[in-house]
C-alpha cells in the first residue's frame, strides 16, 4: 500500500512522496534533502506509527552518496537486503553496512556478527572515517537506546559527529554527519529531551487525514567569541579605589578587631580604675558537694 505524500514545512511547504524515497530527487524536494543536510552533525529523524521515517532515511542517504559521502550504515531493524532494497546499484557499492539485525549479541560465532555490540561498533565508525565527508546512519535510535545506556550512547553520538575530537584520529574531517531514526511513540521526555538538545537539525513527521507533513528545526552551532571581553567595561559605579581612599581605609579600626592598645588596656589596668567582682550566693538546691560535684546529675 502506498503512502500518502509527504509535504515538509520549515522554509517553506516542500512534498516529498515516502513510497517513492529512493528515487531521482526534483525540484523542492531536493531543496528540502539539501537543507537537511546542510548544518551536519546529528540530524534526528522522528516518526510515529502512523507516519514512518524510514523512506525518509533512505532519501537522505542516497543523497549523500550522490554528493561522494562515505556512507556508513548500522542496520538493527530491518534486515540489510530489505534496506538495501529500492536503491539501485550505483548507490549500493557506495554503501558500508554494518548489520546487527541477523545476530545482535553475536550468538552465532559464524564470523559475520560484529563482535562487542552495537557500541563498538559505533566507536568503530568514529576511528575509520578518512578525510572525505562522512555520513552515518543509524536505523535505528530507538533500537540503540532499548539496548544501551542513555548516557553512554549520547556520549557516542557526540564522538560521532565531533571527529576531530576523537582519540587517535589523526586524519582532519571535513564534514560529518550522522542520521538518526528516532521512534517518539516508543521513549520518555527524558531521552527524547536528551537526544534533542545534541542535534542540529530535527525532522518531526506528523500529519492530519492522508496529508503528512514535517516540522524542520535548525539549530545553528554555537560560535565561541574571538576576543575576550572585559565585564568591568562600561559600568555606572567605581570597582576600583583612589590612594586617598584606600589610605583611609587600612587605617580604619573596625570595632570587632581586637587590636594591641585594646589588649592592653584591658590587661594593665591603672590604679585608679575600678575593677569588677562576681558575688555568688548559693540557695538551698545547690549541691556544694566538693568530694563528688556531679551528684546532681544522678549518673
Amino acid at each position: 500500500m502506498s503512502a500518502p505524500p509527504l509535504s515538509l514545512g520549515g522554509a517553506g511547504q516542500q512534498a516529498v512522496t515516502p513510497s517513492k524515497g529512493v528515487e531521482e530527487s526534483k525540484g523542492p524536494r531536493l531543496e528540502m534533502l539539501e537543507s537537511v543536510l546542510a548544518l551536519g552533525g546529528l540530524v534526528l529523524l522522528r516518526d510515529s506509527v502512523e507516519w514512518e521515517g524510514r523512506s525518509l532515511l533512505k532519501a537522505l542517504i542516497k543523497k549523500s552518496a550522490l554528493c561522494g559521502d562515505q556512507v556508513h550504515i548500522l542496520g538493527c531493524e530491518v534486515s540489510e537486503e530489505e534496506f538495501r532494497e529500492g536503491f539501485d546499484s550505483s548507490i549500493n557499492n557506495q554503501l558500508v553496512y554494518h548489520d546487527l539485525f541477523g545476530d545482535p549479541l553475536s550468538w552465532s560465532k559464524t564470523g559475520e556478527a560484529l563482535p562487542g555490540g552495537p557500541l563498538e561498533v559505533l566507536r568503530a565508525m568514529c576511528k575509520r572515517t578518512g578525510p572525505r565527508p562522512v555520513t552515518i546512519a543509524l536505523d535505528s535510535l530507538s533500537w540503540l537506546l532499548l539496548h544501551l545506556p542513555c548516557t553512554t550512547l549520547c556520549q557516542t553520538l557526540h564522538a560521532l559527529s565531533h571527529q576531530d575530537s576523537c582519540p587517535g584520529d589523526s586524519s582532519p574531517i571535513e564534514h560529518v554527519r550522522v542520521l538518526g531514526l528516532l521512534h517518539g511513540e516508543l521513549h520518555g521526555p527524558g531521552p527524547m529531551g536528551t537526544l534533542s538538545a545534541l542535534a542540529q537539525t530535527e525532522v518531526t513527521l506528523s500529519g492530519i487525514g492522508s496529508q503528512a507533513s514535517a516540522h524542520i528545526l535548525y539549530r545553528r552551532p554555537q560560535q565561541r567569541p574571538s576576543h575576550e571581553v572585559d565585564p568591568t567595561t562600561h559600568l555606572t559605579f567605581n570597582l576600583h579605589l583612589s590612594k586617598k581612599e584606600k589610605e583611609a581605609k587600612d587605617s580604619l579600626t573596625l570595632p570587632f578587631q581586637f587590636s594591641s592598645e585594646k589588649q592592653q588596656a584591658l590587661l594593665c589596668r591603672g590604679l585608679g580604675q575600678a575593677t569588677s567582682r562576681i558575688f555568688y550566693e548559693p540557695d538551698a538546691y545547690d549541691d556544694l558537694d566538693q568530694e563528688d560535684p556531679d551528684d546532681d546529675l544522678d549518673i
